[in-house]
């Protein structure tokens, strides 16, 4: 007789991105991109130790992903994220707003627990690795 093997294979869930981009922060982004004349291929993110409130947001140019990061493209632009970083951020939707005195790009991130007055620094908790 002979013995017949099934092997059941599970898909994993996919995991949502680190970071999503609203339309508006992704039109900025690819001005900026395009008005570097193809110096830099997207932007790179992440989270630094600093400010009254613990941690701050990191933002810069980035002319190629680094060894650990991690690469996310959304509407068009690559975002980098520092391996370091993923766990403070996944969730986190990065926008573009224009008020009346000036523009930024904000972070609307659901592990941020606090920010200072300022407005400068933030609490993030990381999230759980076995939840995500």
């Amino acid at each position: 007789m002979s013995e017949v093997s099934t092997t059941t294979t599970r898909s994993r869930r996919a995991r949502p991105k680190a970071v999503r981009l609203t339309e508006a922060a992704a039109v900025r982004i690819r001005e900026i991109i395009v008005e570097a004349d193809g110096r830099y291929q997207g932007v790179r993110v992440g989270v630094t130790n600093g400010g009254c409130a613990g941690m701050s947001y990191t933002m810069d140019y980035a002319e190629a992903p680094g060894t650990y990061d991690e690469v996310v493209e959304d509407n068009g632009v690559k975002i980098f994220i520092d391996a370091k970083a993923v766990l403070f951020l996944l969730g986190t939707e990065m926008d573009f707003v224009q008020e009346k005195f000036g523009a930024r790009f904000v972070f609307n991130n659901p592990n941020q627990t606090s920010a200072c007055g300022c407005g400068e620094s933030v609490a993030i908790t990381p999230v759980n690795q076995n939840v995500a």
